[in-house]
């Protein structure tokens, strides 16, 4: 195969300024870098680890089998790596959902939730004894668990759980039940077939009494037979879209009964004669879904960098439509339409990466407070990680499926791995919350926060602190399209959205109607003010971290951050303009400023384009895309791959002689 194709090399010499120093802010510094390369080269070049068989061609049970192996392998390494003491948080987090991690199981790995959730859970839910009772065995994998929450019937509603918990004071003991079909497990990764152990979430009752919510440690599986545990009735729920070796399951009760020491206590008790002790606050029980929203942020950046990487080389390699008719056919990425439609993804994609730093960061800070008792932020946190989780996770998965739109019929294509990006992403619209339900929870903490915000002696939260301000001052002037106009415009854009929403919450209530009635009623206005509010969030942090960004580095790169915040927050913009003209006022000489500013950060970008999907520094096997390769080598690498079908083993397949040949002949 040749060398780099040369009009992506020539996009790489005209580049102003070091993908070098882009890639090591990606990373989280030069250090971080350093063991990020290490570990890919570790794993990435075992060949135990690659698949000789596209996954694609592979039956469902291939699959699996084939993810398990892997799975035990990447385990093993995993030990080997803790053994010497290079084992760190950011090793797994490379290895379970980050970008190594899928590059080894680009269809998911069927024990990433033990990890991801099982694990958090009891250390966030388990007493102190409960988790060293636990952990040990968590973490050497003598056991294997899964989180079991989400049922047939019910999902992010938690409260409709129908699985029952009874306490039995007599045996000490708690007896499980599935009461009907709705009320079995459905969906936990690694339940299937893989894990022995699950957390599971049932309704509790002591005394007669319904208690709430509450999680267990429950053997599902025999650990020396792997053969279901009496009264356990469990499967594997089949294939779907995306994450095809998830190994995502189905679990149903009759009659399991689990010691009292089982139920992670640390929040909430029942003692042995069935008292119950009820946590200082209900959502501390929600901790572990919080968690992984905040971590579903930076996955979605991720998911674009992947994206936007493929198409913006594609783009480079690929030559079509003359736009001068007396000229050669131009690299598509000359187009304008085509700009537009990928250069804002490669914007989000940086945004997102540094607003996920600093909600992980607040997350820390929050779950430390709640240590030790102070509670007062976790509200806030609540409602940030749900709206931002249904924002980010929702714009990556267009964003990816922009990407492959501009790809043309290629990208449709398997091995372009569009395919696989776009049910992965998808895929986070709707576990850990469906989005519309995300963005409902965070609506009612914000029309509380309005609510209070009308009281003038009382101070809000930072991240509603806005609201109280624009309140005070509700007319906005001076537009003039700079990034602070436009941070400054969103803020007042999702207030007056809020604003909305309780104005017309207050109707309904007036009329008569309970709090959930007048919600529902109002869930269109709800779920806008939860959105614009998420995107005022992001255009500031935006603002205040590209900016920061810009005058940390190099001037060369510095100018990059600020024309991809101008991108980000002007695209933004311009994506909800009716909402803009609505409360801010503009003139069409602005939004015709706005339009004119968006085309002239495209076409400054354009030179750089390249230089910054590198900068991502995705490994080929990560990217695992024949339009994406490094050496932009595009039409071969698709040729390859489609020579690897099993249809061109032979030249002539059976079905012909056996039903395309007696068509042909039957009316001779």
């Amino acid at each position: 195969m040749s060398g780099i194709n040369p009009d992506l090399q020539k996009e790489r010499n005209a580049a102003t300024f070091d993908p070098y120093e882009l890639t090591i802010w990606w990373d989280g510094g030069d250090e971080k870098h350093k063991k990020r390369k290490a570990l890919e080269k570790l794993f990435l070049e075992d060949p135990e680890l690659e698949d000789v068989l596209p996954l694609s061609y592979m039956s469902h049970k291939q699959l699996y089998e084939s993810s398990i192996r892997k799975a035990v392998l990447i385990s093993n390494k995993l030990r080997d790596l803790r053994d010497i003491g290079e084992l760190s948080v950011d090793t797994y987090t490379a290895l379970l959902g980050g970008s190594l991690g899928f590059a080894l199981l680009k269809e998911g790995n069927p024990l990433s939730v033990h990890f991801v959730m099982f694990v958090p859970t009891i250390l966030g839910q388990g007493t102190i004894d409960q988790q060293i009772e636990w952990l040990g065995k968590a973490w050497a994998l003598n056991i294997i668990g899964t989180y079991a929450q989400t049922e047939l019937g019910h999902g992010t509603f938690l409260r409709g759980l129908e699985t029952r918990a009874d306490y039995d004071e007599k045996t000490q003991q708690f007896v499980l039940n599935s009461p009907t079909l709705t009320a079995y497990k459905w969906w936990p990764g690694g339940l299937g077939h893989t894990a022995n152990h699950a957390v599971v979430v049932a309704q509790l009752y002591t005394m007669g009494k319904f208690r709430g919510l509450a999680p267990f440690i429950v053997q599902i599986r025999d650990e020396e037979t792997h053969m279901p545990m009496p009264g356990i009735d469990i499967g594997e729920i089949g294939t779907k879209l995306g994450m095809k070796s998830g190994n995502n399951g189905y679990l149903g009760f009759k009659n399991v009964r689990v010691p009292l020491n089982h139920m992670l206590m640390k929040n909430q008790q029942v003692l042995s004669d069935g008292t119950y002790i009820p946590p200082k606050n209900s959502a501390l029980t929600y901790g572990t879904m919080m968690f992984v929203r905040v971590v579903l942020i930076r996955d979605a950046s991720l998911a674009l960098a992947k994206a936007s990487t493929i198409a913006i080389r594609y783009s480079a390699v690929r030559r079509q439509s003359p736009i001068d008719p007396n000229k050669p056919e131009p690299q598509i990425m000359d187009h304008t339409t085509q700009q537009l439609k990928i250069f804002p993804q490669v914007a989000k994609a940086i945004v997102f990466r540094a607003n996920g730093d600093i909600i992980y960061d607040m997350y820390t800070h929050v779950s430390q407070e709640i240590e030790k008792g102070a509670l007062e932020r976790l509200p806030e946190m609540h409602a940030l990680s749900c709206c931002l989780k249904a924002v980010c996770s929702a714009d990556a998965a267009s964003g990816i499926e922009m990407c492959r739109l501009a790809c043309g019929g290629h990208g449709y294509m398997d091995c372009s791995n569009f395919p696989t990006l776009y049910g992965m992403g998808t895929a986070v619209c709707t576990y850990e919350g469906e989005n519309t339900v995300m963005l409902l929870q965070t609506a009612r903490y914000l029309v509380k926060a309005y609510g209070q915000a009308l009281n003038p002696q009382m101070q809000l939260v930072p991240t509603v602190a806005y609201i109280k301000e624009i309140i005070e001052k509700p007319e906005f002037v001076n537009f003039d399209g700079s990034p602070e106009a436009i941070v400054r415009a969103f803020q007042y854009v999702a207030a007056n959205k809020i604003r909305i929403a309780y104005d017309r919450l207050e109707q309904q209530r007036k009329k008569g109607a309970i709090f959930e009635v007048a919600a529902n009623r109002c869930g269109i206005e709800m779920t806008q003010a939860a959105e614009l509010h998420a995107r005022a969030f992001l255009a500031l942090t935006a603002l205040t971290e590209l900016q920061a960004l810009s005058r940390k580095v190099s001037p060369a790169l510095g100018e990059i951050f600020q024309l991809l915040l101008e991108l980000y927050l002007v695209d933004a913009c311009l994506q909800r303009i009716g909402d803009f003209l609505r409360f801010i006022k503009l003139t069409e000489q602005d939004v015709n400023r706005l339009e004119l500013h968006l085309q002239e950060c495209l076409k400054r970008l354009r030179v750089n384009a390249v230089a910054l999907v590198d900068g991502f520094d995705l490994h080929d096997r990560i990217l695992d895309s024949a339009l994406g390769a490094y050496d932009g080598n595009v039409y071969e690498k698709i040729f390859a791959a489609a020579k690897k079908s099993p249809l061109n083993e032979e030249p002539v397949n059976v079905s012909f002689h056996k039903y395309l040949k007696p068509l042909m002949k039957s009316n001779l």
